[in-house]
C-alpha cells in the first residue's frame, strides 16, 4: 500500500498541530499515513519516499527548530546532486509570524532545497501566519484542500476514498494515542520512600513529563537542577506601565556551569487550586498512581518504561489546565463526549469551516484556558486519556541569563518582565511563568525547577570589541557581559564595549540605571575613556520618540570605528519590530560611513552574520 510520509519541525506545538490535523484528514481519505518528527526519521531514506508533506515552524529570527537541525545540515550537504529527490514529490506547510522580518523563512528555504534536489512539488507551498485573525488556520484549510485536490490527480492511488470525502458526524473514528495504567499503591512507594525531598521531586517531574505524548524528544524531562529564591525585587517604579523584575537565584542541588549568553528555563508551578478543579470537573482521583504509555506499546514495555506517579502530580507537572489555550481538534473531540443538545450544535458549529473564526475569537483570541473551556461546556465529560492527549503539555519558559558566575559563583540571575494583558472581551489575563516567578518569596524556601542551554548569544572573549544594543529587558544578557568584562580587565587590557540600552522613561523603568552608570564613569568598561560608550534613548520623555536607533545614527562614527576594528554586534530584546529596524540601521550606519550603496551594506551586514559577528536573541 502507498503511504503518505508527513514531516513536522515545531517550536511550540504549533507545528505538530497541523500535522496531527492532515495526518487524521489523509487517513479519513483512506490513506496510509506515517508522522513523525523530522528529528525521528533518517534524511538519507528521503529519495525512497513517493510523497512526503512538511509541516515546519520558523522561531526567533528566520530559525529552524530544534528538531529539524540536524534534518537541514543533511540536506545542505554539497554531494547531494540536483537528481537527487528525482520522482519524490512534496508538499510544504509553514507556520510564521508576519510581525517578523523573516516570516516563514524555514518554510521558504526548505521549498527552494526541496526543488534544487529535484524534487516536485504537489501543490504550491502554504504559509500560515499568526498575525491573522484566525491563525495560521485561515491557510491551512483551502492549502489542505488544493493537496488532496492535486494529490489525487498526480497519485490516486493515495486516496482511496477521493479527495473530497466527508465522514459520519455520529461517530469519533479516532481513538486516543495513550493509555492509561492505574498501579496499587504497594507497587510503587518503593521508588520515593527512600528518597530525599529534592531527589523524590526530581523522579516524579522527570517521570511525569517523560510520560506525556506532547514531550519532544530532544527535551530533558528531569531538571538540571532546582534553585531557591534569594531575592526578588522589582527595577520599575510602581505604576510606571511595566512590572520587571530582579531575581537572584542560588543552588540547592549541584551547581551547574553556565557562560554568560546563555538560557535558562524554568518550569513554572501552576496554581493548585485550578489544578485541584480541573482533575474536580474532569471526575478524577488525585491519588491514584498512574502510567501513561503509547496505545501501540505492547503492555510489558508500557509497564517497565515508566515510574507510577500520582494523578495529580502528573497533571501538575505535565498537563497546562490553566494557562494554554487548547487546540481546535479539542474541540471536535469533546462533541463526541457532549450529553447536551445544545452544547454539542455549538462545538459541531466550532468544528465546521463556517465556525472557525469564531472558533479562534473564542478561543486563542480570549486565551481561554482548558479549565474555561471545560467549564464553558458542563455536559462534557472526557475520558482521561483524550484529556492526556489533547490539553497542551506545560512548558518551560526561557529566560536570558544576566549574571556572570564568575562574578556570582553559586547564583545566576534573570531579568523577569511579569507579562499581564487584557484580552479583547475585557479579561484580565496573567503570564503563567512570570506571575508566578514574582509572586515567589524568599522566605518560603519554594524549589525551582531549572534547566539551562546555549542560546544565540556566545560568550565574547575579553580582547573582542562589542556593539551592544539591548532596550527594555534586552539588556538582561549584557548585564552578564558587563559584569564579566569588568572582572576580566582588572587583570588585563580589555576590548572597548558600546551599549545603546532604551526605555520609556527616566524615572520609570531605567532598568539596572545605577549598574550601567558606574559602568561608564571613572574608567569602566563602558567608559567613553576606555573607548566605550553607554547611551540612552527614553522613549517617552519628551513629544517626539526616540529610540535606540536614533542613539545609534548619533554616534555612527564611532559604530563604523569599532566595526572596522572588527567589533561583534549583539542585539536582544523584543521579536516584532525593533530587530530588524536595528539591523537597517546599521546598514544605514555603513552606507553613509563607508561611502557605499544600501545595498552594498546590506551585503556587509550578512556577512559580518556568517562569519559569527551578528547575533541576535528575540523574543514575543
Amino acid at each position: 500500500m502507498h503511504k503518505l510520509l508527513i514531516l513536522y519541525a515545531t517550536q511550540t506545538g504549533n507545528a505538530l498541530d497541523a500535522a496531527e490535523r492532515l495526518s487524521r484528514l489523509a487517513e479519513r481519505r483512506g490513506c496510509l499515513v506515517f508522522l513523525l518528527s523530522l528529528d525521528q526519521y533518517d534524511p538519507s531514506l528521503l529519495p525512497q519516499e513517493e510523497a512526503v508533506i512538511f509541516v515546519v515552524s520558523t522561531t526567533g529570527q528566520g530559525d529552524t527548530p530544534d528538531s529539524m537541525k540536524v534534518f537541514w545540515r543533511y540536506l545542505l550537504q554539497r554531494n547531494l546532486g540536483q537528481h537527487w529527490l528525482k520522482g519524490v514529490h512534496y508538499a510544504v506547510f509553514g507556520l510564521g509570524d508576519s510581525s517578523y522580518q523573516k516570516y516563514n523563512f524555514v518554510a521558504k528555504k526548505l521549498e527552494k532545497r526541496l526543488l534544487d534536489l529535484g524534487g516536485t512539488a504537489i501543490v504550491e507551498r502554504g504559509l500560515g501566519d499568526d498575525q491573522h485573525p484566525s491563525g495560521y488556520e485561515a491557510s491551512l484549510d483551502p492549502w489542505m484542500s488544493s493537496l488532496w485536490r492535486m494529490l489525487n490527480m498526480i497519485k490516486p492511488e493515495f486516496l482511496s476514498n477521493g479527495p473530497d470525502v466527508v465522514i459520519e458526524d455520529t461517530v469519533l473514528i479516532d481513538q486516543p494515542k495513550v493509555r492509561i495504567t492505574y498501579h496499587s499503591i504497594e507497587n510503587v512507594e518503593s521508588h520515593f520512600s527512600s528518597a530525599s525531598d529534592l531527589t523524590s521531586l526530581n523522579i516524579q517531574i522527570g517521570s511525569a513529563r517523560s510520560m506525556h505524548p506532547g514531550k519532544s524528544s530532544s527535551d530533558r524531562s528531569r531538571p538540571d537542577s532546582f534553585l531557591k529564591t534569594v531575592k526578588n525585587l522589582p527595577l520599575t517604579r510602581l505604576n510606571s506601565g511595566k512590572d520587571v523584575r530582579h531575581f537572584e537565584f542560588e543552588f540547592v542541588s549541584n551547581a551547574l556551569e553556565y557562560e554568560t549568553g546563555d538560557v535558562l528555563e524554568i518550569l513554572p508551578g501552576q496554581d493548585s487550586a485550578a489544578v485541584d478543579a480541573f482533575i474536580q470537573r474532569c471526575n478524577l482521583d488525585p491519588d491514584s498512581f498512574i502510567t501513561v504509555s503509547p496505545r501501540e506499546m505492547d503492555d510489558q514495555n508500557a509497564h517497565h518504561s515508566s515510574i507510577p506517579v500520582k494523578l495529580k502530580t502528573f497533571v501538575q507537572f505535565s498537563m497546562d489546565v490553566d494557562s494554554a489555550s487548547p487546540r481546535r481538534y479539542f474541540f471536535e473531540v469533546m462533541r463526541f463526549f457532549a450529553t447536551a443538545e445544545h452544547e454539542r450544535e455549538r462545538l459541531q458549529y466550532f468544528g465546521s469551516p463556517e465556525g472557525r473564526d469564531d472558533l479562534y475569537q473564542y478561543n486563542q483570541r480570549e486565551r481561554r484556558t482548558v479549565l474555561e473551556v471545560l467549564d464553558d461546556f458542563p455536559a462534557v465529560q472526557m475520558p482521561f486519556e483524550w484529556l492526556v492527549q489533547l490539553v497542551p503539555p506545560l512548558k518551560t519558559r526561557a529566560f536570558s541569563i544576566s549574571s556572570a558566575q564568575s562574578v556570582h559563583p553559586n547564583q545566576v540571575h534573570l531579568t523577569v518582565n511579569v507579562v499581564s494583558w487584557t484580552t479583547p472581551y475585557k479579561r484580565k489575563k496573567k503570564g503563567l511563568c512570570s506571575s508566578w516567578l514574582a509572586a515567589l518569596d524568599p522566605r518560603d524556601g519554594i524549589y525551582v525547577p531549572a534547566w539551562f542551554h546555549k542560546g544565540s548569544l556566545p560568550t565574547p572573549s575579553p580582547s573582542l570589541p562589542l556593539i551592544l544594543v539591548g532596550p527594555g529587558t534586552g539588556c538582561a544578557p549584557f548585564r552578564g557581559f558587563i559584569e564579566e568584562r569588568a572582572l576580566q580587565s582588572r587583570t588585563n587590557s580589555t576590548a572597548p564595549v558600546i551599549f545603546f540600552f532604551g526605555c520609556r522613561n527616566e524615572d520609570g523603568d531605567f532598568l539596572y540605571r545605577d549598574f550601567w552608570l558606574s559602568h561608564s564613569q571613572n574608567k569602566g568598561v563602558l567608559s567613553e575613556a576606555k573607548g566605550g560608550g553607554f547611551y540612552v534613548a527614553f522613549s517617552r520623555d519628551q513629544p517626539q520618540k526616540v529610540y535606540v536607533q536614533h542613539k545609534m545614527r548619533e554616534h555612527r562614527q564611532r559604530i563604523w570605528n569599532l566595526l572596522a576594528e572588527g567589533a561583534a554586534v549583539y542585539v536582544a530584546g523584543s521579536s516584532t519590530k525593533m530587530p530588524a529596524d536595528v539591523t537597517s540601521t546599521f546598514e544605514e550606519i555603513v552606507s553613509k560611513e563607508n561611502d557605499v550603496s544600501r545595498e552594498d551594506a546590506a551585503r556587509w551586514i550578512r556577512a559580518l552574520e556568517k562569519c559569527g559577528k551578528y547575533h541576535v536573541e528575540a523574543w514575543s
